[in-house]
């Protein structure tokens, strides 16, 4: 049972087969490749059925074929999630091909200009926000009306680098991931009602093909960073399995009641919250963008004492 004491989608099937996502359809953005592809294997092996979205047509084929060789249920979509047309096209393929969708996930992005924001490009900049925090936004409201009228749904928001510090020579992206937390934020108090939980994810320093990037960007991505991420793609990074099984759990029925946090990946200690500490996490600014102050830091400190 989901809040409220609503059935949750097909939860008699999910059961009887074992499956934490069995009977339950899940887009995956970005899902072609890196955290993405890893999530959407993640989301079959738990009996999801799985719709891989991303630009590349090759990548989600691969992704598909993968899936499908395991004897999951698969599409594969392609799609540009900077284009309105392209998202509504993805949802209404979801939906004649598996009956619903229960489950989004929105990982695609991209890591826009390197460099002092004063000599970025103009117009990439812009897309970098158009992918980041826009496609999130098209996705969201897609998706949105389905989810309503079963009065259940999961959203979870890739964040990144930048979220909660300042990441200099990264503007675009920085500014983008922030905004994604916030409008996480946001939606999860407008579709609490609906039985909606919409979180993000902060993966932690996996080993991507952004890590290329930036080694590429050289000293444009500024000294430190430049030593940070060799010393990362020396130590190997975070597994992006991290962040897959965080989703899982965030898309499960495990999670209910968790809405509008941001969670580590590697760091926060979800893999053993139930429903006492999810409802302790709700009952304060954990977890949230936070002007630190006292008012803020106040109940936090409380409930530690």
């Amino acid at each position: 049972m989901g809040d409220g004491g609503r059935q949750t989608p097909n939860s008699g099937q999910r059961s009887a087969v074992g499956g934490r996502l069995t009977g339950r359809v899940a887009i995956v953005t970005g899902g072609g490749r890196g955290i993405g592809q890893i999530i959407a294997r993640a989301f079959a092996h738990e009996g999801a059925a799985v719709v891989v979205a991303a630009r590349s047509s090759s990548e989600v084929e691969e992704t598909a074929h993968i899936l499908h060789t395991k004897g999951q249920p698969v599409l594969a979509v392609r799609t540009d999630i900077s284009d309105r047309q392209a998202i509504e096209n993805l949802v209404t393929q979801t939906i004649q091909a598996f009956g619903g969708v229960h489950i989004l996930v929105n990982n695609a992005g991209m890591l826009g200009p390197i460099g002092p924001l004063v000599e970025n490009d103009i117009s990439l900049w812009v897309h970098t926000i158009e992918v980041n925090l826009i496609g999130i936004f098209l996705c969201c409201k897609a998706v949105l009306p389905h989810m309503q009228q079963q009065q259940w749904g999961k959203i979870i928001n890739l964040s990144g680098g930048g979220a909660t510090a300042p990441r200099p020579y990264f503007s675009a992206y920085a500014a983008s991931k922030a905004a994604v937390v916030r409008l996480t934020e946001t939606l999860a108090e407008e579709v609490r009602e609906y039985n909606i939980q919409v979180n993000a994810i902060a993966p932690g320093a996996v080993n991507t093909r952004m890590l290329d990037q930036v080694l590429a960007a050289g000293t444009a991505a500024g000294a430190t960073t430049s030593a940070e991420v060799q010393r990362q793609r020396e130590s190997g990074g975070v597994p992006p399995e991290k962040a897959a099984a965080l989703a899982v759990f965030l898309a499960s029925d495990e999670s209910d009641g968790l809405t509008g946090k941001l969670i580590a990946a590697p760091h926060d200690g979800w893999e053993v919250w139930d429903g006492s500490r999810i409802s302790e996490v709700m009952s304060a600014p954990w977890f949230t963008l936070r002007r630190i102050d006292p008012y803020t830091l106040r109940p936090l400190v409380d409930q530690v004492k």
